[in-house]
């Protein structure tokens, strides 16, 4: 039984928006993990460091990241949030004070990539559930939109905020400051991460007319083994893979693409771009799949993506699109389509398979952000390393979002095999 909830007979006061306000700052928190290009760039040289040392902890953070999040949903859908995302601020500071405390890259792969990648997957676990169960479904794109944007936005104040703490008082420093605020401002906000009770409904949910709701958002709970069962997992999971892998491709070499292609020596301005994409992406992403349904979406998403890494493979220095604001443009727009990732995916999932096993069930279908992003990342690594240019990966990841944006043709509501629901669910096509 969740241990969080209240009890049904009791008036209940709606705490959605502290809710989502909450997970949204625990999200803020925990989008350190977008800045260790700058953490691994401090690194000093008496650390002897190689370039596969500073990538390795990065690396396991987010394999880690993802395969912690089947676990922690299990956890929060039993448990409840508040405890679960306390233990993920706990790891995460921990994971930094350790750090801290070594300067081998062996250290950093325990502390930032083992415990910090594991209090990641913990705490982002646990912060989009308790939201999305205060509101009616034609609401979820938005809330699920608002709590995973502070993840993308956090770069835009944890990266300068690094660089200045390096700069003026060393990595260990950082580290060591970073973990103790890390630690307490999460334990403090999980908190507030409060579900409703057993039974509750949210005003608004009998009359929502939202494309996401009429497809039966909510009409049947999947146990993770019936999920599994259902091909609309496995479609809704190749999806992802090349929506976030293609998104994270670009994250990974933003910097160095913008020096290689338009001699952009502070690359940090693009970067800061695209997390501010990043985190609007998730929230008008969420808002429009609310309204259009989230086929659509992902169909626009998927399609938009693709040309806009076709316009940075053709990226020359000399030519318009090399030029600083026109580069800056193109890099929000990339992350404001990777971003929509993470908001369409979560409310799909609870579209599909409702909200009784929504946190584990997540999870399963998040494990597609971290292989996708492992392999296109470190493919577009290899692919360089041996050609000498981006364009093969360019291409390979135009080729996954095309294909990705025709596949969302198959997106459908599923039904369990043992269960015949009416034939007419006109609606059913619109998510």
């Amino acid at each position: 039984m969740n241990s969080d909830g209240a009890t049904a007979a009791a008036p209940v006061k709606n705490l959605g928006w502290q809710v989502t306000f909450a997970g949204l700052g625990v999200n803020l928190a925990l989008g350190i993990l977008y800045t260790w290009s700058v953490i691994s760039k401090g690194i000093p040289d008496e650390w002897h460091w190689s370039e596969a040392g500073k990538s390795w902890p990065y690396a396991i953070a987010c394999l880690v990241f993802c395969l912690v999040m089947v676990p922690a949903g299990r956890m929060q859908d039993k448990l409840g949030p508040r405890l679960v995302a306390s233990i993920g601020g706990i790891l995460v500071g921990l994971g930094f004070i350790l750090a801290s405390m070594t300067t081998s890259s062996v250290g950093y792969m325990l502390g930032f990539g083992l415990l910090a990648g594991a209090g990641i997957g913990f705490a982002y676990a646990s912060a989009t559930p308790p939201a999305v169960k205060w509101f009616p479904a034609a609401r979820t794109g938005l809330i699920a939109g608002l709590v995973v944007s502070g993840f993308g936005l956090a770069s835009v104040y944890a990266a300068p905020l690094a660089r200045w703490l390096i700069h003026d008082f060393g990595v260990p420093t950082m580290a060591f400051t970073l973990g103790i605020a890390f630690l307490v401002i999460v334990v403090a906000l999980a908190q507030f991460l409060i579900p409703p009770p057993k039974g509750f409904k949210p005003e608004g949910a009998a009359s929502a007319t939202a494309p996401s709701s009429a497809a039966g958002a909510g009409k049947e709970d999947f146990t993770p083994k019936e999920m599994l069962g259902t091909s609309q997992f496995y479609v809704l999971w190749f999806l992802y893979a090349c929506g976030a892998g293609a998104g994270l491709m670009v994250i990974s070499k933003l910097a160095k693409i913008g020096e290689l292609q338009a001699n952009i020596e502070n690359g940090a301005i693009l970067v800061v771009a695209m997390a501010i994409g990043n985190g609007a992406g998730r929230i008008v992403a969420g808002m429009a799949s609310d309204k259009l349904g989230r086929r659509q979406t992902m169909f626009g998403c998927f399609l938009l993506q693709a040309i806009l890494i076709f316009l940075l493979s053709i990226t020359k220095e000399g030519t318009i699109l090399a030029s600083v604001p026109v580069l800056c443009v193109i890099s929000a727009l990339i992350g404001a389509n990777y971003g929509a990732n993470l908001s369409l995916f979560p409310s799909v999932t609870k579209d599909y398979y409702g909200l009784k096993n929504f946190g584990v069930n997540y999870g399963l279908v998040f494990t597609a952000w971290g292989v996708g992003g492992f392999m296109l990342a470190l493919g577009a690594g290899k692919l360089y390393d041996a050609f000498q240019t981006f364009a093969i990966a360019y291409y390979g990841a135009i080729g996954l979002l095309v294909l990705a944006a025709i596949c969302t043709f198959a997106v459908k509501q599923p039904h369990r095999v043992s269960e015949r629901e009416p034939a007419a669910e006109p609606a059913v096509e619109t998510t």
